[in-house]
């Protein structure tokens, strides 16, 4: 019969599943680095040269990179689903601004509502504390923190839904919107009411997730939404106006 022994898995094996879950969750981030050798193979219980070969592995499949005298990294390329060529062309067309837009909307709104469902107590307290500095920020009127604090809100409560493929996907689309190829978020965070608005938004979100309330998550994840675009869009009309405005002075003033 063509049956062989069953031979234990070797360790190095064990490892790779473990910190591949942890890339595929969301815990490992593109970019993070890895605890060292020593402490590493301590934490996983396994010895180093076993340790070597599963990050080996890992680097031959483009998952983990080394960094002289650095250490080892979660490759940076992980949060990169887009092409260069097509970001250029994401940040020079105000279509790609709105239909960005709406599509977060819809998977944002579901993202909070499979938090408020299946996120642990531990991401929900995660989502309160980047509030809490959120509120700070506010205080602070420190609109780049703001700015960055609006991301991270989002992204934990993303996190928190514990679907992987919008994890990624999400997280992907947020790096964009952190180097402001869409639209820049700072500006938003300057303006004194809209300012205030946006953090009022963000703790109807909180509130509701916090009391577990899905569907109240969602609807206050969509109303945050819905008032960014509107927000955008009157910007948008504003500088088109003003634009057209100086183009006419101009037309003027060579006349004259």
């Amino acid at each position: 019969m063509p049956f062989e022994k069953v031979q234990a898995e070797k360790l190095s094996k064990t490892v790779v599943r473990q910190i591949e879950l942890l890339i595929l969750r969301g815990v490992l981030r593109p970019g993070e680095r890895l605890p060292s050798e020593r402490d590493l193979s301590e934490q996983l219980g396994v010895s180093r040269p076993s340790l070597r070969e599963a990050v080996s592995e890992l680097q031959a499949r483009g998952l983990l990179t080394s960094k002289a005298s650095a250490g080892v990294f979660v490759t940076g390329v992980l949060g990169s689903a887009f092409s260069e060529p097509l970001i250029q062309l994401f940040a020079n067309h105000d279509e790609a601004v709105f239909d960005y837009l709406s599509f977060p909307r819809d998977m944002e709104g579901l993202a909070a509502e499979r938090a408020a469902i299946h996120g642990t107590d531990s991401d929900l307290a995660v989502i309160a504390a980047v509030f809490t500095k959120m509120e700070a920020a506010h205080v602070k009127r420190n609109p780049s923190e703001e700015a960055g604090l609006d991301a991270e809100f989002h992204l934990a409560i993303i996190e928190a839904s514990h679907n992987v493929i919008m994890l990624h996907m999400m997280r992907s689309m947020y790096q964009l919107l952190r180097e402001g190829v869409f639209y820049n978020r700072q500006v938003m965070f300057k303006q004194r009411t809209t300012r205030a608005s946006l953090l009022d938004q963000h703790r109807a979100i909180n509130d509701a997730l916090q009391a577990r309330d899905a569907a109240g998550a969602r609807a206050a994840v969509e109303a945050h939404l819905d008032y960014v675009e509107a927000a955008l869009t009157a910007d948008r009309t504003m500088e088109k106006n003003e634009a057209i405005a100086r183009q006419r002075l101009r037309r003027e003033t060579d006349r004259r």
